[in-house]
Order: C-alpha cells, then structure tokens, then sequence
C-alpha cells in the first residue's frame, strides 16, 4: 500500500493500521464512501488477480494463526519432567547403581531397576494417552468463522475460501452471511449485525455506509468484523484488515498472552511429590546412616536403604492419579463435557466462583415471544426457540396483531433439511440452498426479532406465505433508529394496506384508533393510558416490546408520512431470549454446593438482570450491578472490596480487558474461578481462569482453544455436572492417598524396627514391596477412583484453594490405619523369627524361616489392604450400610490381589523371584484376623466421629 493508508483507533485508544504494514493516516470510519476505494487502493469492481496475489505475498492468508502447539515428542517428554517421574527415575537410576556395586551381581536388583522404569514408562503413556486423545477431540470442533464468501473480483461476483480474502477486496454481504474479516461498508440497505461473538451483546445493530466520527473501531457504525453475523439487509463492503490484524485476532493474541493457570490438584501433587521425594531422601539417608556403622557390607547397606527409599515412593500412584481422572474425563463425557486436561476434572470440584456469560450459555440465543397483549387482554405463548410449535392462549384477539406483524418482516424462517412448516415465507431459500445444510434445527435467517413474529404467528395458526400471497407487498419503508418504525404496503381485495410495526411508544403516538376487545374504537387518554401500562408491565419483566398497527389506504403511491398516521394500534408483543430450560436447576445446585455465580456479559443492564432473575442467578430486590464504565473507574482496592462482598452481582457491558481483570481479582482474593463463554471476547478470561468452559456447538475457535473444557451440548447444566464429578474425584484421590500410604507404613515399619532392633536382613525386599505397590495396590486404588459421588456432595461447602491434599484429617486417618497394618505385620515376623530360636545373626537370606518370616509380612499387607480398601469407601457412615457388595470392582481387585499374593507364596517361578516360601493355613486365618481388626477398628472409628458430630459435614478423615 502506499501513503496516507487509514488507520482505526483500537478500544484502548491506540491506533493500528487499517491493513497490516500500512502507515498512519485517516480512520478509515471517517472517510466517505469515495474515499475508501482510494485509500484502500481499490475500486468499485474490486481487484484485478494481479493485485490479489502481490497482496496474498504480502499480508498472508485470512485466518488466525494456528496456536502454538508443542510437538508430540515434547508432549511425550514432558510427562517425565513431573516430580513424581523424577523421583521414580531416580530411584531406578539408584537401583541400577545398587546392581553394577553388586559383587556378584543379583539379577533381583535389575528386575527392580527394570521394573520401576516400567512404571515411569506406564504413567508417562498414560498421562500422555488421555491428554493426546482430548486434545484431538478438541480440534476436531467445527471452525466458526465461514469457509467460503462472496467476492467482486476483476468486476465480476465470485464465491471464495475466506482464507483468500486480502485488504481491499470487495465483499457482497446479504442477511444470514457471517463476515470473514474486518470491513467498511461502501453500501448498506437496512443492514443489521450481530456482534455477540466479540462484544457479548445479543441484540442486532444496524450499519450504515456513511462516514462516521473518529473513535473506538468496534463502535464504528459503519464496519463489520470478522466472527459476526449479518442478521439483516445487504450491502458491500471494502476489507481493510485480514487475520490476525482483525479485532477477532486482537482478541486471539491477548487470550494467547494470557498465562495458563495451574489447577488446584496440580499445586497439591506437586507439593505432595516434593514432600515424599524429601522424606523418602532423608528417611533412607538416616537409616543408612545407623545402620552402616554396624558392621554391615556398604553395598548392603545401600541397597537396604534403597528399600527404604522405595517403600516410601508410591510407584503406581501416578498411573493411579491418572487413570482416576481419566475415569473423571469418561464420565464426564457421557454429559457433553469435553475435558483437554485431566486435571482439569478436579479443579471444577474446587470452584468457589463460576464467572459466565448470559447469551448462548444461560439462554438458547433464540428470541422467542412469551407474550401478546391484545383488545386489553394479555395471552401467553407457549414454546420456545425458532420452531414453530406452541400456541397462543385465545389467539382470536391477537391474530390480527401477528397478522400485521409477520407481514411486516424480512426475516425467514428456515426448516431443518427435509421440513416443511406453514410459517416459512415463500423466498426463504437462497439460489442453490445454500444455507439449508448449515446446520440442523430451525433457524432464522434475518433479524431475530422478525424471526420471533413469524414463529408467534404460526403458533396463533397463521400462514403466512398464503397471506402474502394473497396480499403482496408492493412497497416497504425500512426501519430507521430515528422514528424506529417500519411499514409495509399491500395489495389487498379491498385496495391496500399498511402495516406498521416498532417502538410503543412512537407507534402509539401515530394511532387514532384502536381494535379494543373485538372494536375498532377511538383512542382515548383512558385507553392510551392501559396501552401505556400494558408496555410498562412487559418491559418490567425484561421482555422487548413491540407493538404493530395498520390502516387502509386508497394509493400504493402514499409518502411515508401518511402511511405512518391514522393508524389503528393492534396491539403488543413481547419477547425475551428464553433462558435454557435446564439452567435454574443447575444454578440452584450451584448455590447448595456454596458456589457463587457472577453474570459477565457485554449486554444491556436490565436484559441481564432479567435473565438473571429468571434462572435464580439473582433473589434479592436490588443486586449490585456494574458496568465497564464504572469499572473502569474502580481501583484494585475497591473492585477487591466490591467482589468480596457477599451479595448478588451483575456485571454488564464490559469488555475482554475487563472480564480478565475481574478474574484476576478474584484469584487474588483466593477463589478458585471458572468462567464460562462462547465468544472470542471470551477468550482472555477463559484462558485465565482456573478453568475456563467453553461451548462446544456455538462457541468460537478462539474460545474453544482458550478454555481447558468444552461443553459439546453448550449446556450450562453440565456445569453443575461436571462440579459434581469433580468433586467426587477429589474424595476419591484422598481415597486411595489414604490407602496407598498407610500401605508404606505398614512397610516402612518393619524395616526401621529391624534397623534398630539390630536384625541384620530387612523385613520386606526392595522387590516384595514393588509387588505390592503394583500388584495388590493399583487395581484397588483405581476401583476406589471409580466410587460414584456421595449423596451429599453438592451439600458441602467448596474447599479451600489453600487447603493441602494431605489435610490434618487425612495425616491422622494415614497413621491411624497404617500404624494398625504396621503393628500387626512387624509382630507377626519377630514372632515367626523368635519362634525359630535362631540367633539373629545366623539368619541369611536362602534360610527358610526367613523367607517365611518375609512372606508373611508381605501377605499381611495385602490382606490388610484388603480390609482397608473397604474402610476407606467411606468417610464417616458404616461401610456396611452402603454394601459390602456395592462396589463389585473392588472387591474384584481385592480378591486378585490375594490371588497374586498366594502364587507368589505357592507356584517355585515367583518363589525364587520373591525368596517367598509357602504359608499353611494357620497363617493365613492370622494374618485374615489382623485384616479384620484394622477394619473393625475403622468402624469404631467412625462411629465414634458420628456420635461426637453427627451434623459434620467434613472430609476424608473427618
């Protein structure tokens, strides 16, 4: 381009070029018609090829950048930077060690170092499975900017992949078209946008191709942007900024600077990891420490102190973690609720604030009329959303309102492929159908409040296409903002008539008379003053309002001034965006469960607080709500002091800026927020929150890309849903925390009282533990990850951000149960070795009351864990009131666990891999009592937390 290129004034006051690379000079908004062709250096005929392709070189192509994604190696390799992958790879790195100092080497030593790589390897794949295949899920989401558009090239209309627009080109705009980039209008017949997707207000504006004042380029009556939909009219326009120098790809980079915030779980397993890895270092160290002064070989020594250290490490609770969300990330699949993370699902269980957007997330985006007031008599209208089923209550009064009305509208009503309905207009396809297939379910193609009049009408028993085709139009003057009317002539059997439709009170002001309970009437003060009451209480209830007139006329030829007078009112209609049927269960779920839900949209104040209202976002008489000016005027401490307040708040007209800084605020605070949109202006909060839930089928690329969720049914329920679940996840880690740790204790015990007690073998090897930890361990924790949520979940209050996974609770139920286990198997081998009679000092690892000692300390555990992985189903209420049976997988698990157990003891193969011996009968009934006491005394436990607090609703542990 060359000099005196125009440029537009972003929101923030800065200015950018209108095509990327261009110099400074005139908005373009300011410019008249004439003078953008020049500017932008093209021509009413648009441009030649030859300038497409200089320019295609030049600006790239129309789309966003793709997200910078890492490669799939990387992905891979960062599943082995996490600390509980570190700590293993150490420990292996340890064992392998421990092997080459090894004098022979014992091949027991590298089947543990072998086999604790195994394990980084197995959660390594895991972790990286379950997020490679949501990701995919994710990307494979329809795009929502368009494929294709209609271009004027070298002079002649052509129809081409957005992707090739570049700046200058020439776009033709008719109604039902979503832009593809950012444009000045050159011609606008009656043109009406709907810019939700980048401001989040639901209402239609119109556009005019006239120059406008310098300003905020989203303001600029006479653009359009890439992302929003042309509800009404056509026009042309002139494209001044392609891809990432739209304001859609302003948005897109501000939510790709925003950083990704770790979730709750993540912060508590990491500090978890670090807590172990130092425990398990300082533990082993200490003991190698005492016992290498004995007299012990050093390598001894350290591979004892490896058992140690490895005793300490919980090797399957990554796998664990993981596929416990994973089973999180399927349930909540089966509700529409895409999760890219698997931490995600437990961060939802943690939310204290859900910050969401009102439309398309609390209301089906459909205007709908709920109401018509006609003759002095309200009638409801049943049915919601764009098809045409319902009806209106006593329609007879109000037919000639919805008559007048629906012919009064350039609005279609467009079936699903394949339907047909009484209330489509007769030109309600495009040549070719172009728009048929875009999707399923009715539509409107036009202004969505016209839509809501032809689909009140069919409900009233109206056909409207034989009604048009027995009075055609023969003359129209379009809506304008000034007299905020618009009339239809038609030629009627009687002559002609008009038919009026718009503001009340404009509309009321032209009328003499009116159609009063079956009458026409002259219209009284008395009478005006029902009409007047009957809008007020409409609009009261957050419903637009629309009234519609009509007059005989003697000539087609009427000026506009005599069409719009004399005219006989006929009544009103109102109509509302309806809320999803679903949302007010949910939000009321959302309140039991102690979470507060702040309404964030760029729509009109009284709109939202009527939604608001309507879905039980707000109860009291007068909620606090705050616009982006006024936010705009509030320091952090204020907004810190404002958000912090208890009470109900709205905030209206603000902009992405805002919607993140809100976010920010809230997280300082301490809260854990999600934020909920569909929107690209959604997209910066989305991407930092502590979770952001996009919609899957109506929101947009940016916003999908930005949040860690996707709804694929848009569904604000599955929110309520999805906290739910997470918070069963949640109970469900500390489940198995609880049973996976009490499980080292009673394995680290033995080996320190052997330390002290100066027997010169360990209790329990490096590789009995690992057949443990693997074997008897993970299948049970993984069957207390699948515990369905308890009751009253969404009962309880959400946790704090700053309370720790290892909870006071937690640490003593740990030591509770695992001290239990500890006792009865440290016992029952110095009794076995006791009973020998042997000196401590002549026992060798190949003698058999050893391996039978060490065998039963092994088998103690599992059976042990048996009995725990019942105590822990529950935190308070009796196991045995919820079935011993409930959980069939357990029980299963469980019982392999035994299995593997007795062919480790039984079958020669796995005695000499494990130095077992085989246990009698005796034994096992011993070791099946101790399993008993640790689960009779967890009852008694229980029973005494209900007894002392039977209203407590506290976690794990009580």
């Amino acid at each position: 381009m060359g000099t005196g290129i125009p440029v537009l004034t972003s929101g923030d006051g800065g200015r950018r070029p209108a095509t990327p690379g261009g110099t400074h000079g005139p908005a373009v908004q300011t410019l008249p018609t004439g003078d953008v062709f020049t500017a932008l250096n093209t021509s009413l005929r648009g441009l030649t090829s030859a300038e497409v392709a200089a320019r295609r070189n030049r600006f790239g192509p129309n789309e966003l950048p793709p997200a910078g994604r890492t490669g799939l190696w990387r992905d891979l390799a960062g599943q082995f930077t996490d600390l509980f992958a570190v700590v293993l790879l150490v420990a292996s790195a340890i064992t392998f060690l421990a092997y080459s100092l090894q004098d022979p080497h014992e091949a027991g030593t590298l089947q543990l170092a072998v086999a604790i790589l195994g394990v980084v390897v197995l959660n390594a794949a895991i972790g990286f499975a379950q997020e490679y295949s949501a990701e995919r899920t994710a990307q494979s989401l329809q795009a929502m900017v368009p494929h294709t558009c209609r271009v004027l090239r070298d002079g002649e209309r052509q129809e081409l992949p957005a992707r090739d627009l570049v700046p200058g080109d020439v776009v033709v705009l008719e109604a039902g078209d979503a832009v593809s980039a950012d444009c000045r209008l050159t011609e606008a017949h009656e043109v009406s946008v709907n810019n939700a997707a980048l401001t989040g207000e639901s209402d239609a504006v119109g556009r005019t191709g006239e120059p406008v004042a310098a300003g905020p380029v989203l303001q600029a009556r006479n653009c359009v942007f890439m992302g929003t939909d042309v509800v009404a009219g056509s026009g042309k326009a002139v494209v001044f900024a392609t891809g990432a120098a739209t304001e859609f790809g302003r948005i897109f980079r501000l939510a790709a600077a925003a950083p990704r915030q770790k979730t709750p779980l993540q912060r508590q397993v990491a500090l978890m990891a670090r807590r172990v890895a130092g425990t398990a270092l300082a533990i082993g160290a200490a003991l190698f420490a005492v016992r290498l002064p004995t007299g012990q070989p050093f390598v001894e020594t350290f591979v004892f102190a490896l058992g140690v250290m490895v005793a300490l490490v919980p090797e399957g609770l990554p796998a664990t973690l993981s596929v416990s969300l994973a089973i999180g990330v399927r349930r909540m699949a089966r509700r529409h609720a895409l999760v890219k993370q698997l931490l995600a699902v437990e961060a939802l269980g943690s939310t204290t604030v859900v910050c969401t957007d009102k439309t398309g997330t609390l209301t089906r985006a459909e205007m709908t009329v709920v109401q018509v007031w006609a003759g002095g008599v309200s009638h409801a209208v049943s049915g919601v959303g764009y098809a045409p089923v319902g009806e209106v209550a006593d329609p007879g009064p109000g037919r000639e309102l919805l008559h007048a009305a629906g012919l009064c509208c350039n609005a279609r009503l467009v079936p699903p492929p394949g339907g047909t309905s009484r209330a489509v207009r007769p030109r309600e396809i495009d040549a070719g159908g172009r728009l048929q297939s875009d999707r399923e379910g009715w539509r409107v193609l036009g202004d969505t409040t016209e839509g809501a009049l032809l689909v009140a009408a069919a409900k009233a028993g109206l056909d409207l296409a034989a009604e048009e085709a027995a009075a055609p139009r023969v003359a129209e003057y379009p809506f304008d903002s000034a007299r905020k009317l618009m009339s239809t002539v038609h030629k009627t059997s009687d002559g002609y008539s008009a038919y009026v439709k718009g503001a009340p009170q404009e509309l009321l002001a032209r009328c003499t008379t009116i159609d009063w309970r079956g009458e026409r009437q002259p219209l009284t003060d008395e009478l005006r003053a029902a009409v007047t009451t009957a809008n007020d209480k409409l609009a009261s209830q957050g419903l637009r309002v629309l009234a519609a007139a009509s007059r005989p006329l003697a000539d087609s030829r009427a000026v506009r001034d005599e069409v719009e007078s004399g005219l006989t009112f006929l009544g009103l209609a109102g109509m509302l965006d309806p809320p999803r049927p679903e949302v007010s269960d949910a939000v009321d779920a959302c309140r039991r469960a102690g979470i507060r839900i702040v309404m964030v949209t760029g729509d009109h104040p009284l709109t939202a607080e009527a939604v608001a209202r309507r879905v039980g976002i707000v109860r009291q008489p007068a909620p606090v709500v705050l616009t982006g000016t006024r936010l705009d005027t509030l320091d952090d401490d204020d907004l810190d002091a404002l958000l912090a307040a208890s009470g109900e708040l709205l905030l209206c007209r603000v902009s992405p800026e805002h919607k993140m800084r809100v976010v920010t605020t809230l997280q300082r605070s301490g809260e854990v927020v999600a934020v909920t949109g569909d929107g690209a202006n959604d997209a910066p909060a989305l991407k930092h929150a502590d979770i952001g839930v996009a919609m899957g089928a109506s929101g947009t690329d940016v916003a999908r890309e930005a949040a860690v969720m996707v709804l694929l049914d848009d569904s604000f329920a599955s929110i309520a849903v999805a906290v739910r679940l997470g918070r069963s996840v949640y109970q469900n880690i500390r489940r198995f925390l609880v049973y996976v740790f009490s499980s080292n204790i009673g394995e680290l015990v033995p080996i320190v009282a052997a330390t002290f007690a100066g027997f010169p073998l360990v209790p329990i090897t490096a590789v009995q533990i690992l057949a443990i930890d693997l074997g008897s361990d993970v299948l049970p924790a993984l069957a207390l990850g699948a515990e369905p949520p308890e009751p009253d979940v969404m009962d309880r209050p959400p946790r704090s951000r700053r309370e720790r996974l290892f909870s006071t609770a937690v640490m003593r139920r740990i030591l509770f149960l695992g001290g239990i286990q500890a006792l009865g198997v440290t016992a029952v081998f110095f009794w076995h070795i006791h009973a020998s009679g042997i000196p401590y000092s002549d026992f060798t690892e190949d003698d058999p009351v050893y391996r039978e000692a060490i065998t039963m300390v092994q088998a103690g555990i599992v059976l042990s864990q048996f009995f725990n992985a019942l105590a822990v189903r529950t935190d308070r209420q009796s196991v045995f009131r919820i079935g011993l049976l409930s959980n069939p997988w357990l029980i299963a698990a469980g019982c392999f666990g035994i299995t593997l157990m007795a062919a480790i003891s039984y079958l020669p193969p796995l005695q000499a891999l494990f130095n077992t011996a085989p246990l009698d009968a005796a034994d096992w009934a011993v070791l099946a009592g101790f399993g008993a006491l640790l689960l009779s005394a967890e009852e008694t436990r229980k029973w005494w937390l209900r007894r002392r607090r039977p209203t407590s609703a506290k976690g794990e542990g009580g």
